[in-house]
């Protein structure tokens, strides 16, 4: 496992139908290390390079900070702590994209095959900060004992199925914000109706 690219853009100004908005999505490889926050695996380009042949696609145009080889959603716990570089990370969620993505790839119906694809990315928070660089290699530390992987987050989040035995251990999840865990057991409660 490893990062093959770190990726940073600072905000920039644009217009999405007919408003301005201010951006931070614009992400562009970069040489040196950076502090990161959003992690998106390279297996997965592959998947958009079939999806959108239209275009090129460059690492960062995600608007992901590390582009990963080795970490993926199915096998990637939330609260797991890895290595990244000298850096130690934890898992904390899915990335759940906004109207941002539809106004990166200029297309409306983006954010509906992002999440149809189940290739979510991730995001990590910095336990202890360090130099993170393409190249560095990715070392899991630990595995959070609960054992809900972030594809687990995103169908619950997602799909049309309540999941009792895997939402009490997302309600243990010591790293999964709140917001998360209120938002998932209200969408569960709603579900059984």
């Amino acid at each position: 496992m490893k990062v093959i690219s770190v990726n940073v853009g600072l905000p920039r100004e644009v217009i999405w139908k007919g408003m301005n908005v201010s951006s931070g999505i614009f992400k562009a490889p970069v040489d040196g290390p950076e502090k990161a926050v959003y992690a998106y695996p390279a297996e997965h380009y592959e998947y958009w390079r079939g999806e959108l042949p239209e275009r090129t696609l460059l690492w960062g145009e995600f608007g992901e900070n590390l582009t990963t080889e080795g970490l993926v959603e199915d096998t990637l716990h939330i609260g797991d702590r890895v290595r990244v570089g000298s850096a130690t990370l934890m898992v904390t969620q899915p990335r759940m994209p906004c109207y941002k993505l539809a106004l990166r790839f200029g297309r409306d119906d983006m954010i509906k095959h992002f999440l149809i694809s189940g290739r979510s990315g991730f995001y990590f928070s910095v336990i202890e900060t360090g130099s993170v660089a393409a190249g560095a290699a990715i070392e899991i530390l630990s595995r959070d004992p609960n054992r809900v992987s972030v594809a687990d987050i995103a169908r619950l989040y997602l799909g049309p199925r309540r999941d009792q035995e895997l939402l009490s251990r997302v309600g243990r999840l010591a790293a999964l914000p709140e917001n998360w865990k209120a938002e998932l057991a209200l969408r569960a409660a709603t579900r059984v109706r």
